[in-house]
């Protein structure tokens, strides 16, 4: 009887110590396959690098876009409350016409150069330009201001516009002019000042002339432009 029962013991032992031997490898083996996977994964990607400026298209979305209207009792209102040089220029705004095409010119720099604000804005200024609360600059009838827009000059990248407040610290890699067709007054007068604008500024920041397609200006696209300001005009 005793020696039945000794051996009952060692069995019973050995199943227990065997069940301990089979669930301590099971474990070690799990967590071995655990390591593997998580060095299997893929590594975590690298921060994304700066973008490059994107090319701005806000600048011209923005002369397309329509003022909301407001409704009679306002505009009566604020007309009666203008002074009489301010209502000229409501009423010359207000007949202005509704665009329909652009000439766009680009002034891009070579690749890895920029135009530095603080010389871009003096170079702007002196073409007669206008810095307006939209952010862009535009060059009126008259260069004092006067008169309506004849055309625009906004910053080639995103957000086109510019800050005048920063400029020392801005700088941009082109900037675009534009005028919208048809155009108040003598729309060829006002092309052949875009062009000269343009012009002056690719020779002073040594820089290179694009047309609407970013492609360098030609002389077969300078004659089309004109001939494109001239069936607006008639």
């Amino acid at each position: 009887m005793a020696t039945e029962l000794r051996w009952a013991l060692i069995v019973i032992s050995a199943l227990i110590i065997g069940g301990l031997l089979v669930h301590g490898l099971w474990s070690v083996r799990k967590k071995e396959d655990k390591n593997d996977r998580s060095q299997d994964l893929p590594a975590a990607k690298e921060d994304a690098k700066p973008k490059e400026p994107e090319l701005s298209d806000m600048s011209f979305a923005a002369v397309e876009e329509e003022p909301q209207q407001p409704n009679t009792a306002q505009v009566q209102s604020t007309h009666d409350e203008q002074p009489v040089e301010q209502q000229d220029n409501a009423h010359s705004e207000q007949s202005a016409p509704e665009p329909q095409d652009f000439i766009i010119l680009h002034i891009q720099m070579p690749e890895g150069l920029t135009m530095a604000g603080s010389k871009l804005l003096p170079s702007v200024l002196s073409l007669g330009f206008k810095y307006s609360e939209e952010g862009f600059f535009n060059r009126h009838l008259e260069s004092s201001g006067n008169g309506p827009v004849l055309f625009r000059l906004v910053n080639m990248y995103n957000p086109g516009t510019f800050d005048i407040d920063n400029m020392e610290q801005f700088s941009t890699a082109g900037v675009s002019l534009f005028m919208t067709l048809p155009c108040e007054g003598d729309s060829m007068a006002a092309f052949n000042m875009l062009h000269g604008a343009a012009k002056k500024l690719s020779d002073e920041f040594g820089a290179q002339v694009l047309d609407s397609s970013r492609e360098p200006l030609t002389v077969d696209t300078i004659r089309t432009y004109v001939e494109k300001v001239r069936e607006f005009a008639a």
